[in-house]
């Protein structure tokens, strides 16, 4: 069977705190062939090899440690709204007047409460709180932190639905080390929650944008120790950690990821396209090498722009396994 991967574009933001030209999707190639994508990718990129590939894997349901009293997962389904406000281009977070995206949030959880009544479904807001850039800022790093009276902001939208929060990561050519410790008053409160986009994790030297990033199960490891330690010093529940995904090479050596019950892991497929390509992408990319959780991501736009209609939540509970973590762009 020929099989097409999708790509997810960078969404290129202007220089200044206040400012967001984005231009989600202007890179993104075309899908194309297995043949084609390989030796695409071989020419453009130095790729990290995953060794999972040829390592003997556990079989669905993984053997997770048992979730500690607080914990998020498997109880709920989470549906997250993904974006940021300063701009339209970047999702539906930041694409509608803050009460009709909310109202909005709200009928997408009322779906997804009919669809599986077993589980009740946690409303979510997903905010880019460290945004690539195509060009380098002040310190060279191709990434714009957004400040704090902006995450506050989006936080207070959360607190009027009894929504989560989590703060995603773009590190352009930055890392974690640099990144999280800004966070981590956020992250000090029981309901803000962090998201890694490797795609956008460039290393010392690749601009964002020109190639696919990665992150590696280290990097991974770094952020779990980082919340664990959260969790222990100020008596937190668990917190969830959402790393998206949608090629092999996004993540090297997911086995070595180690779990942890004080944070519970979510891959999270994130590529778009029609219904059939998702579903062969969430197969390969996520279901084929179990860490944890698993999530999906539908796109509003991007879903729906070749004539297809978005998946539904019947549809994406069809998935094996079944995800826990929804989000919408």
């Amino acid at each position: 069977m020929s099989f097409r991967i999708i790509l997810f574009a960078l969404a290129f933001v202007a220089r200044g705190a206040l400012s967001l030209a984005a231009q989600q999707d202007s890179i993104r190639p075309r899908p194309t062939r297995d043949s084609a994508v390989v030796a695409r990718d071989s020419a453009a990129r130095s790729k990290r090899v995953d060794t999972t590939t040829h390592i003997e894997r556990p079989a669905w349901p993984v053997n997770a440690p048992d979730p500690l009293p607080g914990s998020i997962l498997p109880a709920r389904r989470i549906v997250a709204f993904y974006g940021n406000p300063l701009t339209r281009r970047m999702g539906i977070l930041g694409a509608k007047p803050v009460d009709s995206m909310l109202a909005r949030l709200d009928r997408e959880v009322a779906k997804w409460e009919a669809a599986d009544s077993t589980t009740p479904v946690q409303p979510a807001l997903h905010l880019i709180a460290v945004v690539a850039q195509g060009s380098p800022g002040r310190d060279g790093k191709y990434r714009q932190r957004m400040d704090s009276a902006l995450i506050e902001r989006v936080y207070g939208w959360a607190q009027r639905r009894h929504a989560l929060l989590f703060l995603d990561v773009q590190l352009g050519r930055s890392t974690l080390a640099e990144e999280l410790p800004r966070l981590e008053s956020f992250l000090r409160r029981p309901d803000v929650h962090l998201g890694l986009d490797p795609e956008f994790a460039m290393g010392p030297k690749v601009v964002p944008g020109t190639r696919i990033g990665s992150l590696d199960a280290r990097d991974v490891n770094e952020a779990v120790d980082m919340l664990a330690a959260l969790v222990d010093g100020d008596s937190l529940p668990p917190k969830v950690l959402v790393v998206h995904r949608f090629t092999r090479d996004m993540l090297t050596h997911s086995d070595r990821i180690r779990l942890d019950p004080r944070v519970q892991i979510v891959i999270d497929m994130d590529g778009w396209g029609p219904p059939w390509m998702k579903r062969e992408s969430y197969r390969r990319y996520v279901a084929k090498y179990p860490v944890e959780y698993t999530g999906f991501k539908l796109f509003y736009h991007n879903d729906t722009k070749g004539g297809d209609r978005l998946m539904t939540p019947r549809q994406v509970l069809a998935l094996f396994p079944r995800p826990l973590y929804i989000q919408y762009q």
